[in-house]
């Protein structure tokens, strides 16, 4: 049976408008937050392998980016092999602060994610002059 090309028509105008609807409800909505995602390369060895320099890097970045700590930092080292290394995370009042440090590569991950804005550009420098990286990149996505 063929289609009478009257009825593609609707059905694609249909489409159409589905489509619009969804990419202007996607257009309208508000982010509940933000995520950044630092990589850092080529870092101090000393600091990677350090829980008490972790620590105080989570305690001082929190601040940096005006966050408020909620409980303590939790840090342990864990994994095995070329795996093994110091994992930080701080709960914020807005969400968390992650820390990952691969003292075999001398890198370090870290992620913020937060509900309040914050400055992801101050976050990175701080990040990256604190572990003395070499080089670094950042993602920011809105979430």
């Amino acid at each position: 049976m063929k289609i009478h090309p009257y009825r593609s028509f609707v059905k694609t105008c249909l489409w159409s408008g589905i489509r619009a609807i969804i990419y202007n409800a996607m257009k309208t909505y508000a982010p509940w937050g933000k995520s950044l995602s630092i990589s850092l390369f080529n870092c101090n060895h000393k600091t990677l392998t350090s829980p008490r320099a972790i620590k105080t890097f989570v305690k001082t970045i929190t601040k940096k980016i005006h966050m408020k700590a909620h409980g303590p930092c939790y840090i342990e080292r864990f994994g095995s092999g070329k795996l093994e290394g110091y994992s930080a995370m701080q709960f914020i009042e807005t969400s968390t602060v992650v820390v990952h440090c691969d003292d075999v590569g001398n890198r370090a991950f870290i992620d913020v994610f937060s509900c309040k804005t914050f400055d992801e550009k101050k976050a990175k420098a701080f990040a990256v002059n604190y572990f003395q990286a070499q080089s670094a990149k950042a993602v920011t996505l809105d979430r």
